[in-house]
């Protein structure tokens, strides 16, 4: 069996093999980190470096960020058991966002811890996203494959969960600056529109349209005075047609050719010479008035063919 040095190592790579068929390591479990923090959480160990770059950096990125650290040690037998009840305990808090494992680096012996096998389930247990930052590139431990972000040291750890503020807000300027000019060439543009419909006949003269349709208007009623004119024509022509053909057929108009109708006194028509007696008074209707005769006598005419 192997013995020495090469002995840890051979059954940390035994155990990374089993971890990684379970799929704790699978990019698809990795979460990202939240763009602004409410609060970071940080394990690491009391008073040591890696503390001082994590806050002290971040803080200059974000002086807003606020921290909750949880003291664990960082070395040794009791290592990752301190390391797994802060991780649970920060990860029980609603308040805290992201969750940082930060030390200065080591020799392999030192880091043992952050491979231990209960510690690698512990965080990929974890509901809150989990940043490795051991700060040891060359032997990465396992904690650095199943944590959701891994950062090279606790000074990258720093950049990773917070934005720089002066990047932020040149951003936030940058952004204002691209829509005030959009918006300003959105205004040109409606402004533009605007001219140009202004500027046709219509709306630059809106009596252009009325003048337009009083002419059409007049014209239609000329047309239909005319329209009306004739019919009229024909109407009256009409009549004075129907008049001439009632006074043509009018016994008027036979009186007046010289004929005259004779009626005796009860005012009948007198057809025949032998209805009336001599003496009878009688009255002849002429065209212009009446006659009152006396019959001396009558002569009845004989009748002849032809007549």
């Amino acid at each position: 069996r192997m013995v020495g040095p090469g002995e840890p190592l051979a059954r940390l790579e035994q155990r990374r093999q089993l971890l990684a068929a379970e799929g704790l390591f699978a990019l698809e479990r990795k979460r990202r980190l939240p763009f602004l923090p409410q609060r970071v959480g940080l394990i690491t160990a009391p008073r040591s470096a890696a503390e001082k770059d994590v806050v002290e950096n971040a803080t200059r990125r974000w002086p807003g960020v606020s921290f909750e650290i949880a003291y664990a040690a960082m070395q040794g037998q009791r290592s990752a058991l301190e390391v797994i009840e802060a991780l649970e305990r920060l990860d029980g808090r609603a308040d805290v966002d992201v969750i940082v494992i930060a030390r200065g680096g080591g020799s392999v012996e030192d880091l043992l811890p952050f491979s231990d096998e209960g510690l690698v389930r512990a965080v990929a247990k974890a509901r809150t996203p989990v940043v490795s930052a051991i700060g040891h590139e060359p032997d990465s431990p396992l904690l650095d494959l199943v944590a959701d972000v891994r950062a090279s040291t606790p000074t990258d750890a720093a950049k990773l969960i917070v934005p720089d503020v002066t990047s932020e807000a040149d951003g936030i300027t940058r952004a204002r600056d691209r829509v005030r000019r959009a918006l300003a060439a959105q205004v040109a543009r409606e402004q533009a529109g605007l001219d140009a419909l202004r500027s046709r006949p219509a709306l630059a003269d809106p009596r252009t349209l009325l003048d337009r349709r009083d002419d059409e208007l007049a014209g239609l009623c000329d047309r239909m005075r005319r329209t009306l004119g004739h019919r009229l024509d024909r109407a009256a022509d009409d009549i004075d047609h129907h008049r001439a053909r009632a006074r043509a057929l009018s016994p008027l108009a036979t009186l007046q050719r010289g004929y005259a109708v004779l009626q005796d006194d009860a005012g009948h028509v007198v057809t025949s010479a032998a209805s009336v007696a001599p003496g009878a008074a009688m009255s002849v209707r002429v065209a212009d008035g009446r006659i009152h005769v006396t019959t001396d006598r009558t002569e009845l005419l004989e009748e002849t063919d032809g007549d």
